[in-house]
């Protein structure tokens, strides 16, 4: 080994935050998954990463966005849900996004998380996440999601984090196709 890797330099795309800008409330779980829906369309359009946008509110408004960056970063773990959450950390100067002192916030994804995302979920004290596409509609279009079971949904509930899920599947699950029509590959 030539050298040790000891910084990673992360940005999101420069075309995400003018996306956002045209949003400036988001009323509802619907109208903020069209804000999410519209980022995961545009990552794939610009051929910017996968299929899968996310982003966090806090009454309405957008503190903190993510879009999926696995392949062009070329790491396993940049998934949108990821991003959103460390800029919402970042944003907060706080590791803990349910603490008292904040205004509640909720993440609101293109496609329910995966393994790895319900467990940065749990971490970030998040307490409300709604979600697009199914885990189904995931793995129907080639994603592995990991081990997410009905207990492992049952376990955040009861941790009082809500999960709403489904919201505008149909047009969730169109970002599949989209990204399978212009030759993006699952990973």
């Amino acid at each position: 080994m030539d050298s040790l890797p000891t910084r990673l330099n992360l940005a999101l795309p420069d075309w995400v935050a003018p996306h956002v800008a045209a949003w400036p409330e988001a009323p509802g779980d619907e109208a903020r998954m069209r804000l999410v829906l519209g980022l995961a369309r545009e990552n794939i359009e610009r051929d910017a990463g996968g299929p899968f946008a996310a982003a966090v509110f806090a009454e309405g408004r957008v503190v903190a966005v993510g879009v999926n960056r696995v392949l062009p970063e070329q790491n396993s773990l940049l998934h949108a849900e990821v991003l959103a959450v460390m800029l919402a950390e970042k944003h907060f100067a706080s590791h803990n996004l349910g603490a008292a002192d904040l205004p509640r916030l909720e993440l609101v994804s293109s496609c329910e998380p995966c393994a790895m995302c319900l467990g940065a979920i749990l971490w970030s004290g998040l307490k409300r996440v709604v979600s697009g596409a199914l885990r189904a509609d995931a793995e129907q279009a080639g994603f592995d999601e990991g081990p997410v079971f009905p207990a492992s949904h049952r376990y955040l509930e009861a941790r009082g984090i809500e999960l709403v899920r489904g919201v505008l599947r149909e047009e969730a699950r169109e970002a599949f196709d989209l990204y399978r029509k212009r030759g993006g590959r699952p990973y």
